[in-house]
């Protein structure tokens, strides 16, 4: 039996031709990269928004069956978590509202880095939040702070944990470790707003009291 001959050539790339495909490679990665990483930025900040529209979701259902009250707003041994929050402990407050809140997940902004997630209400500290929470916020007034991104400066320097008198005339902005030096207000109204520092500063001008205490974690 003769042996099949075969008179098709195998085609191969020559060097020229891989230089080509990889120079063209190259300049769409450099093409698509930004776009993909801008588009990535642009998700956490919707999910950091969404996140807090859930916070501020929880604290109205909670505080319509408080009497209007918030949780800073009533003792612990009314249910409460004035007194834990009063001393910096912000996760007794979401812990207090766990059935409203529903996952600790949602207390984590996606930019954060320096913190993790809790895997349960029960182990839930302050290291597993990226939010402040508002202890003077009343539904009386609209526009005073209820929570938001935790990364803070005041006179130029980064705020610390713990109880934060924030007054109307001091010089406040966010750090640029999360969104690009911009960051998310969750008002008493149920908002959340997107705002840079410029913004910050204008909207605690806004807020109709002379000074806002914030617990932050």
């Amino acid at each position: 039996m003769k042996p099949r001959l075969s008179h098709q050539q195998n085609a191969a790339l020559t060097r020229v031709e891989v230089v080509i495909v990889i120079v063209i490679l190259a300049l769409l990665a450099a093409i698509f990269l930004p776009v993909l990483a801008k588009a990535k930025r642009r998700a956490s900040k919707i999910n950091c928004v969404n996140c807090l529209k859930q916070i501020g979701i929880a604290y109205r259902l909670w505080e319509g069956d408080s009497n209007n009250k918030y949780p800073m707003q009533i003792s612990v041994t009314n249910g409460g978590a004035m007194e834990l929050v009063a001393t910096g402990d912000v996760a007794a407050c979401f812990q207090v509202m766990s059935n409203e809140v529903n996952t600790p997940k949602i207390l984590l902004c996606p930019e954060d880095t320096r913190q993790v997630w809790a895997t349960n209400w029960s182990t839930l500290n302050n290291s597993n939040i990226s939010y402040f929470v508002g202890l003077d916020a009343v539904e009386s007034k609209p526009q005073m702070f209820l929570s938001g991104d935790d990364n803070l400066t005041v006179g130029g320097a980064q705020v610390r944990p713990g109880i934060l008198n924030l007054w109307t005339n001091a010089t406040v902005g966010w750090t640029k470790e999360r969104h690009h030096g911009g960051g998310n207000l969750g008002m008493t109204d149920g908002s959340v707003q997107q705002l840079n520092s410029n913004g910050l500063q204008q909207a605690l001008q806004q807020t109709g009291v002379a000074s806002n205490r914030l617990a932050i974690p």
